[in-house]
């Protein structure tokens, strides 16, 4: 039965090695997949700026999500493999391998249901032996094909080159504000304004009682078509030049100033325009002296 026993124990090296598959597989598969979704998860928040309750959604989904897949490509192989659960037996490993290995075909399962028989004659155990000699110099591990296994590394390639593109053109911040704003769901964020307003002057500098002209650009998806200055507790129009281009002058500056710039809702930070003063000339005398005649 030394024979049997050998056969056996190519059997359970078939199963470890066929788990072991099983797992690279499902490695590739949960990397592919899980990754694709997520950067799905995280087109919809770059999109669409969710309020809490439904990022909070979004989160939580995609944690049930990751652990549905992890259980499926990941932790069923491994249960299967370390026999946490239950899998395929010897009688089902010797049909895949029958159908493997021509020369195999049902032999090996004859031998497994012969040696099961309760009622074991003489005749029969050397059936057994015979078969399982001639089965003996047959490598079932190899009806596992790692590389059938390693061609689903295509669809891990699809997810990655998305991710690279993203970061080779300059828009990582695709990813990584969004994952942000997906992490801490509970917080609340603000799209960013659709422009924003650029003060030309080299300097908010003038000295005092002089006029000033501010010179205004905005930078953005939108133009707007007006925009206002607010200072003192008063708001004006600035003056349009061209598209995108402004000017306000102020009259006769006697101390600093702040003030700050709005347009379709977008409001600018505060800026602070500083006075120099210029000496004043309040009286003077003057002391002559005349020659001696």
């Amino acid at each position: 039965m030394d024979d049997l026993n050998f056969i056996k124990k190519q059997l359970e090296e078939f199963i470890r090695r066929y788990y072991l598959n099983e797992l690279l597989k499902g490695s590739i598969l949960f990397f592919s997949i899980w990754l694709l979704y997520f950067i799905f998860i995280l087109l919809i928040e770059h999109f669409l700026w969710l309020s809490p309750p439904y990022r909070s959604f979004l989160f939580w989904v995609c944690i049930v999500v990751s652990l549905a897949l992890l259980y499926k490509f990941i932790a069923l192989p491994v249960f299967k493999l370390f026999r946490i659960s239950k899998g395929i037996d010897e009688l089902e490993a010797s049909r895949i391998i029958g159908k493997h290995f021509p020369e195999v075909n049902d032999k090996l399962l004859n031998v497994l249901q012969l040696q099961r028989d309760p009622n074991q004659s003489d005749l029969l155990l050397a059936g057994i032996a015979q078969k399982s000699r001639e089965l003996k110099p047959v490598p079932f591990k190899m009806a596992v094909n790692y590389n059938n296994s390693l061609r689903y590394l295509k669809y891990a390639a699809f997810p990655v080159i998305i991710i690279l593109a993203v970061i080779f053109t300059g828009n990582s911040k695709v990813f990584s504000e969004s994952y942000t704003r997906v992490i801490h769901y509970k917080t609340a964020y603000e799209p960013p304004a659709p422009f924003s307003f650029l003060v030309s002057n080299p300097d908010l500098v003038v000295e005092e009682g002089s006029s000033f002209t501010l010179d205004v650009a905005t930078r953005g998806k939108i133009v707007p078509e007006n925009a206002s200055i607010h200072f003192n507790d008063e708001t004006y129009f600035l003056k349009s030049n061209q598209p995108s281009q402004f000017q306000y002058t102020f009259q006769g500056i006697k101390e600093n100033m702040v003030f700050y710039l709005s347009a379709n809702g977008v409001r600018s930070r505060p800026y602070e325009i500083h006075v120099v003063k210029v000496p004043k000339l309040v009286d003077f005398e003057i002391a002559m002296q005349y020659p001696a005649i």
